[in-house]
């Protein structure tokens, strides 16, 4: 039929591609005449608006921490296979003397197979032992998908027995717990679900910490709008935010986290992140003075801090027995920011991530005695193990 020749096929087919032409040169004129627009009434994208500030202060950079310190909170996904030595070089330059990898077991890799975990951190420890035995602590994960199992509770006993016997320092406990993590049922695991409780014994048995990182901030709760401080958080990691409608609340994940806490006094917690509370630090405090057995680590948390800098420093002198340095994810460009707000007196000044916060930092100017315990000397109460001749 000549309905169907090929030349008509040709005619349809640039009949089409003009429509495209067309479609594109009008998309295209838009998108100039709306950036033109923009322009003219100096409007841009918030991520866009980086103002260089007018205002003159003094400033103190610091490279280096004043004193030797202790990493509590460090990320190195391939311990097991990598060559340490450019590694040690910059903890060198940071004046870095321990770092403690709390994956271990390489979760992000291995998720749902202990035994490539298991097989992760032997190697983890092997590497460590052979290169650079006095300079890094490694902590064992526990893959809690099988908590239904009828011997989950004796193999995670043992798994943990096994990773200390090696060489393993502590546990550390991912955010899925409390979250995102269910049993075989489809039902939410609380972070204080009795199943997980000989977990917690056998590591106050064995003398070494949890450290647990429980929830999100807090506004990663709350409704993504205009009135949500890290909105931008939102737009460039959405995943990141738990909605009401797939996720329990916040008060509800601290509140189970408390409980757990409370109910294992013969075991030492580190709440990862000061527990989420660095913005409430009145409930941080509160929190502390009801559990003993807890401590916490300024990982990720630093610009929470440097933004009420009279009210950390009054924490920090407080509870300076309670907190250690930890940074979470290891970047070396971005340590001098902590440094910064810990040591000197610093008037505002940027943090290194937008979207952790839209705000300016000030310096807390710790005490010297204060800094040595945030550093050092509180990691060297709870991991003995460290060769202290490091931070002389």
């Amino acid at each position: 039929m000549k309905f169907f020749s090929f030349k008509n096929f040709l005619k349809a087919l640039l009949f089409l591609f003009s429509i495209l032409i067309i479609v594109l040169l009008v998309s295209g004129v838009s998108y100039l005449v709306i950036d033109n627009v923009q322009k003219k009434n100096n409007l841009m994208d918030i991520e866009e608006y980086s103002p260089i500030a007018s205002l003159i202060v003094e400033e103190n950079n610091r490279k280096r921490s004043k004193f030797p310190f202790v990493d509590v909170h460090s990320h190195q996904w391939d311990m097991s296979y990598s060559n340490l030595k450019k590694l040690v070089s910059e903890m060198d330059s940071l004046n870095m003397g321990y770092m403690i990898n709390l994956s271990g077991s390489g979760l992000a890799t291995f998720a749902g197979n202990q035994t490539l975990m298991d097989l992760n951190l032997e190697k983890s420890l092997t590497n460590v032992k052979e290169s650079f035995p006095d300079r890094f602590g490694v902590f064992v994960n526990i893959d809690f998908d099988k908590i239904d199992d009828n011997d989950f509770a004796e193999n995670s006993v043992q798994i943990i027995i096994n990773a200390v016997s090696k060489g393993a320092i502590g546990l550390k406990v991912y955010k899925n717990l409390g979250l995102s993590l269910k049993d075989s049922k489809g039902n939410r695991v609380k972070v204080d679900d009795i199943r997980l409780s000989p977990i917690w014994k056998i590591c106050g048995e064995l003398n070494i910490p949890v450290l647990i990182h429980s929830g999100e901030p807090s506004p990663f709760f709350d409704p993504i709008d205009k009135y949500n401080e890290r909105w931008l958080h939102a737009r460039q990691k959405p995943g990141s935010f738990r909605p009401s409608d797939k996720y329990p609340s916040f008060k509800t994940v601290m509140d189970e986290q408390f409980t757990m806490f409370k109910n294992h006094p013969n075991t030492i917690f580190i709440n990862a992140h000061m527990g989420w509370m660095a913005n409430d630090l009145d409930k941080l405090e509160d929190h502390l003075d009801k559990l003993p057995n807890v401590y916490t680590e300024i990982g990720a948390v630093i610009g929470e801090l440097g933004r009420q800098p009279r009210r950390a420093r009054k924490f920090f002198i407080d509870y300076q027995d309670r907190i250690m340095f930890g940074k979470d994810t290891y970047k070396k460009s971005e340590f001098d920011v902590y440094f910064r707000v810990l040591e000197t007196s610093d008037e505002y000044f940027d943090y290194y991530r937008k979207r952790h916060g839209l705000w300016k930092m000030y310096g807390l100017n710790l005490p010297d005695e204060v800094l040595k315990k945030l550093y050092y000397k509180n990691a060297l109460k709870l991991f003995p193990s460290i060769d202290k001749k490091l931070f002389e």
